[in-house]
């Protein structure tokens, strides 16, 4: 099959087009013809070796972290599934690869693709549905008349979470851009701040929730619009202890996690607020959840760009350049 891997981590390391073995199932595994992948930040942060702490891999790497396709094999105790049906998915973190023709996945990590989607669409849905749904309803166990904030809204994972957030009774207020605006507005924004020239902490008071989605500053900030015991969960910020003692990570890993979060850590307890980092997990159940989402229009996907798998490096300029509006895809059949 063709693949695109990657032979050492580095930011300018190329993407190269390779020749790989079809993989082979095991017994609770289905066999995909990949038809569409979507690009996120993780996979760039894989690529330039910045994942390496979490995310362990033997090289060369078929990168990729969501999907749609048509399922071509199935295990011998699948059940659940059969040739012939589209599905859509996140594999474990284990078994990335989804810039490929095909894939290999555990049963439990796909779902039946929403019907009223194309593949394109599709596929531009796992990995930012699962992580904004688990910080919803499990971590931030959002409620009806809360107020959150959700960090550049026409972003790829921004898009996704006002629509769901707006499902969920929840006032949004959303950080974008002249160009992002009537974007965000559509997707049901009630409160548009434009970081270019205005300051979201200095507009802002008395939230309870805040999605972060860029780290650094804009993460520093956010404790700031919070009330006492609001929560922030972070998709780009710095794991911290409470993340590695919950993900099992071991005594030392978690010691370091403890001491490079001393920053967040330390903001946190002065504004009286909960920090979580989170690593999303793959659910097959839950992708059937935002699949019902989305047949019955409450969300829909936001795509800016389709790109052609022997385009893929373009693709990771184009989504590291900032300028993407929704989720940027490849087309691979």
């Amino acid at each position: 099959m063709k693949a695109m891997i990657i032979e050492r981590y580095g930011k300018n390391v190329p993407l190269i087009m390779a020749d790989r073995p079809t993989p082979n199932i095991g017994e609770h595994d289905v066999l995909v013809e990949i038809y569409a992948a979507s690009l996120n930040p993780i996979d760039f942060k894989i690529k330039e070796g910045k994942a390496k702490f979490l995310l362990k891999y033997d090289l060369p790497l078929i990168l990729g972290n969501d999907f749609s396709g048509v399922v071509i094999k199935v295990g011998k105790l699948v059940n659940a599934f059969k040739p012939g049906d589209e599905v859509y998915g996140r594999p474990r973190k284990s078994r990335i690869g989804t810039l490929a023709e095909y894939i290999a996945i555990h049963e439990d990590d796909i779902s039946l693709k929403p019907r009223n989607l194309s593949f394109e669409e599709a596929a531009s849905i796992p990995l930012v549905g699962l992580t904004t749904y688990q910080a919803f309803y499990y971590i931030l166990k959002l409620q009806k008349g809360q107020r959150i904030l959700i960090h550049a809204g026409s972003g790829g994972v921004g898009t996704f979470a006002i629509q769901l957030a707006k499902l969920m009774g929840a006032y949004v207020a959303t950080t974008a851009s002249d160009k992002g605006y009537n974007l965000v507005k559509s997707l049901g924004a009630d409160q548009i701040i434009n970081y270019k020239t205005e300051n979201f902490e200095e507009l802002l008071k008395d939230y309870d929730a805040v999605y972060d989605t860029l780290g650094g500053a804009a993460l520093d900030k956010s404790f700031q619009v919070l009330k006492p015991n609001g929560k922030i969960v972070s998709i780009s910020g710095l794991p911290n202890s409470r993340f590695g003692k919950e993900a099992k990570l071991g005594w030392l890993k978690t010691a370091i996690l403890s001491i490079v979060s001393r920053k967040i850590t330390a903001l946190e307890k002065k504004s009286h607020a909960e920090y979580h980092f989170l690593f999303m997990k793959p659910s097959g159940a839950q992708l059937k959840i935002i699949k019902e989402f989305i047949e019955e229009g409450h969300i829909i996907p936001v795509i800016d760009k389709v790109f052609n798998l022997q385009d893929a490096g373009q693709s990771f300029h184009y989504l590291e350049s900032g300028r993407a509006k929704g989720k940027v895809v490849i087309k691979i059949k």
